[in-house]
């Protein structure tokens, strides 16, 4: 089974990126992030042509999270419990044998911000949220947009981001490792130790001529899963091609 999270940075725009990736690449099920459209304007009709249902939580111009599935899903939940948020990040809903939670998670914009204040306390309610699925849902794989990078290896150049830095800081790097601590697991690690291995690169100056990159873009799986991970990654081939997403999907196949 392969499982794949992907910021499409507009749905409207990418969807063809989107058809075209979902033909090729054939996953079974993809979580999408910043889809940046109303649930009204959802392309369900064009997915389900390709063999996939959805559930998705959207609004205009920002944010905006979708799960696509071969098989049906069941049991969805939009928004973290209890967290009162109007921004569209989070949702979950079970395939299968695996409960599957896909997150886009706060920027922070900068260091001791108030929207960096707004991200500490959205991952710690994900961080509440998350150790009650996975005592629900042993199979649970969490994956998204983390808007952070977990080590020096997942950033191009350590000294730029450091730990003042967003999407580095010590207290965003503390934060995911406090859902690690909950049994989760970074699928890609379980199978390759490398740095440079990048999932977004910024539109600017080259950066993904250059692989100035960062690795962002996470698929987390919990101890049960961890037997049955049989490889992970990431697909650069869709930031190849015109118009790109600024993002690439980072994926992970599961054994039965």
């Amino acid at each position: 089974m392969k499982i794949a999270s992907w910021n499409v940075n507009s749905l409207n725009v990418r969807l063809p990126h989107l058809e075209q990736w979902l033909r090729e690449f054939r996953p079974d099920i993809v979580g999408l992030q910043e889809t940046k459209l109303e649930d009204s304007r959802f392309p369900d009709v064009a997915l389900t042509g390709l063999g996939y249902r959805s559930v998705f939580s959207g609004q205009k111009t920002y944010n905006g999270v979708a799960i696509l599935s071969r098989e049906a899903p069941r049991d969805e939940q939009i928004g973290i419990p209890g967290f009162d948020d109007e921004q569209k990040r989070a949702i979950a809903a079970t395939v299968g044998d695996l409960r599957i939670v896909d997150l886009y998670i706060v920027n922070g914009q900068d260091v001791g911000t108030e929207k960096y204040d707004y991200k500490l306390r959205w991952l710690d309610a994900v961080h509440g949220w998350l150790a009650q699925e996975i005592q629900r849902h042993p199979n649970l794989v969490v994956m998204g947009d983390f808007n952070i990078a977990p080590e020096d290896r997942d950033v191009h150049d350590p000294a730029q981001w450091n730990d003042d830095h967003i999407l580095t800081s010590t207290a965003e790097r503390q934060a995911l490792r406090r859902l690690y601590s909950l049994g989760l697991h970074d699928a890609l690690r379980l199978r390759n130790e490398d740095g440079g291995l990048f999932s977004w690169w910024d539109y600017r100056q080259g950066g993904f001529r250059r692989n100035l990159g960062l690795r962002i873009d996470l698929t987390l799986v919990s101890e049960a899963l961890r037997p049955r991970v049989i490889d992970a990654g990431i697909d650069r081939e869709p930031r190849t091609w015109e118009r790109p997403s600024d993002h690439a999907p980072a994926w992970v196949e599961i054994g039965g």
